[in-house]
């Protein structure tokens, strides 16, 4: 066989694979719903026909559209309103089913559905950050932050605000530290702050529910 057609032989065993690994994603994600409850279901009928957009998108136009989607369908509320707990980390599922979270919740959402819709892990951070809202002291807000370049200016989403911006622009937010699947760091830049599954304990755990649910 030429090289030319081995080429189109693996480019299309990999297709095959990526629609398989969707559709495997899909149905984990629609048996997940279906076990939380009837609310998870009916958010996830409206995020699916986005999810398969996405690919066809520029990265910007997804980040707007899923930061705009869960800024829409999730109202804002404290852990002890929704769970009873001082602090817990929801899965999207899990803030699909409520409708209601704090800005963890916001933020989780956000990065596992884009993951799921193509972008790459090592472009996204969740960001923990010092917010200064009206005169009052700071306070700690949790956002998601998109690297068009290993070394750029990030573009910030965040429930407070449906515009994306860059984080130059967002002179109410000090960044502390920063964190994905594959890493910890502080603030937003590329200094490394350790292993995050060891020194955030709730994320492992979002992390294994996100996967059950068919978002990873």
């Amino acid at each position: 066989m030429r090289a030319t057609g081995l080429r189109a032989l693996a480019c299309g065993l990999a297709l095959l694979v990526a629609v398989t690994a969707r559709g495997a994603d899909e149905v984990r994600m629609q048996r997940s719903a279906a076990g939380i409850g009837p609310q998870p279901e009916v958010t996830l009928q409206q995020l699916r026909p986005l999810l398969h957009r996405l690919r066809a998108l520029e990265p910007v136009a997804q980040l707007r559209a899923i930061n705009q989607f869960f800024n829409r369908h999730i109202e804002f509320a404290t852990d002890s309103q929704v769970w009873g707990q001082v602090d817990y980390w929801a899965s999207p599922l899990e803030s699909m089913q409520q409708r209601r979270g704090d800005c963890e919740d916001y933020a989780i959402a956000k990065y596992f559905s884009l993951v799921i819709g193509g972008m790459p892990v090592a472009r996204l951070r969740l960001v923990y950050m010092r917010a200064q809202m009206d005169d009052g002291p700071a306070q700690a807000h949790m956002v998601l932050a998109y690297y068009p370049t290993a070394d750029g200016d990030a573009l910030i989403l965040d429930n407070l605000v449906d515009e994306v911006l860059p984080a130059a622009q967002r002179r109410d937010l000090v960044p502390v530290f920063s964190f994905n699947s594959d890493g910890l760091w502080q603030g937003l830049g590329t200094v490394g702050a350790g292993n995050p599954a060891a020194r955030l304990t709730r994320w492992p755990e979002v992390l294994a529910k996100a996967r059950a649910e068919g978002f990873l």
